[in-house]
């Protein structure tokens, strides 16, 4: 059964509908209308602040996350397992130190009123193990700021290459790291084979970026450059609705092979079927020259005899080098100019 008839009948009760909802073209504009209370001015992206008054009543499942941690971190968390505590209190979560197993627990209590809270607790234990300090870590229970763990130890086989690699994420005295922060509004954290970030959504994705294409041989001074460009160019409204291609910079890979080392081509030698003679041994020396025959004393007395012959050499050679000091130097007589004679 066909609607065109009842919706004209509709439109001609209502004449005002055409004026307010004129027809679009298409499937898709058929039945779409304005809508007034969608107005420009609304954020459609703002994160709206969840509160205890929209779910009161409690959870049906309990819901937990654990994690392990390293020995060397355990005193630390030790100290500051009390301000853990009192920090997920406030949200409804409950956490456990395990130092038995070496493991932090999250779970989810009757208290809990935010369901994505358990996800951002699992996400503070994750920090905490990571050598993240609590000051900063706690900062990821806030709306609007998330993390993400960046597993480096598996890009780069080489482990002299992986470390002069790593080295550029730092730079020299933290430089690098501390311009990618400011570029980027994260907190970056390299430890061992990962690096740890916090920091809204857009940021973390470029941090991802950056430190991807580093452990690929891409220098970050790259894409610092880059996300400086867009900034300059993010406060310009003229250019919002513009592609930024032609202002950002291009650059080309280049492989720089390295030169081969020239090998010199030995002359061939003429072919003889007979192996090259055998080099004498210090036997066979001894033999030649009779020294082989003598006995100990008369063998000491020779080498004495050779030692002082030695020394009687190398005193008269430095006794020359001495009197060349005193030898005075070849002076230039001036020439005398013959007179042209007077023609």
């Amino acid at each position: 059964m066909s609607t065109e008839p009842v919706a004209s009948a509709i439109q001609e009760d209502n004449p005002a509908l055409e004026e307010e909802a004129p027809q679009k073209k298409g499937k898709q504009g058929k039945y779409r209308r304005e809508k007034p209370w969608d107005t420009d001015d609304i954020d459609h992206w703002k994160v709206e602040e969840f509160k205890p008054e929209y779910n009161p009543a409690p959870f049906t499942e309990e819901s937990s996350f654990a994690t392990l941690f390293p020995k060397y971190r355990e005193n630390y968390l030790k100290e500051v397992w009390g301000h853990v505590t009192r920090a997920l209190d406030k949200v409804g979560i409950a956490c456990v130190l395990d130092l038995v197993e070496g493991s932090m627990t999250v779970k989810t209590t009757r208290k809990t009123w935010d369901p994505y809270m358990i996800l951002k607790a699992r996400d503070l234990i994750k920090l905490l193990a990571r050598s993240v300090p609590l000051p900063q870590a706690l900062k990821v229970l806030e709306d609007g700021i998330a993390c993400d763990i960046v597993k480096i130890g598996n890009v780069v086989r080489n482990k002299e290459r992986f470390v002069k690699r790593r080295q550029r994420l730092l730079g020299p005295n933290g430089s690098t790291l501390k311009a990618m922060e400011l570029l980027t509004q994260c907190y970056i954290m390299v430890q061992g084979n990962t690096v740890s970030c916090m920091g809204p959504y857009k940021g973390l994705k470029e941090v991802r970026r950056i430190i991807i294409d580093c452990m690929n041989n891409i220098h970050p001074i790259y894409h610092i450059k880059e996300l400086m460009i867009k900034r300059e160019l993010a406060k310009d409204p003229k250019l919002a609705e513009e592609s930024w291609d032609r202002f950002l910079p291009h650059f080309k890979k280049k492989n720089v092979k390295p030169q081969k080392k020239k090998i010199s081509k030995k002359d061939k030698k003429d072919y003889t079927p007979f192996p090259p003679a055998q080099t004498p041994s210090k036997i066979d020396l001894q033999l030649e020259t009779g020294e082989y025959f003598m006995k100990p004393k008369e063998k000491e007395a020779r080498a004495m005899e050779k030692k002082k012959e030695e020394q009687k050499e190398n005193s008269l050679k430095r006794q020359a080098e001495r009197e060349l000091a005193y030898v005075p130097p070849v002076e230039d007589t001036p020439k005398k100019k013959k007179k042209k004679a007077e023609e």
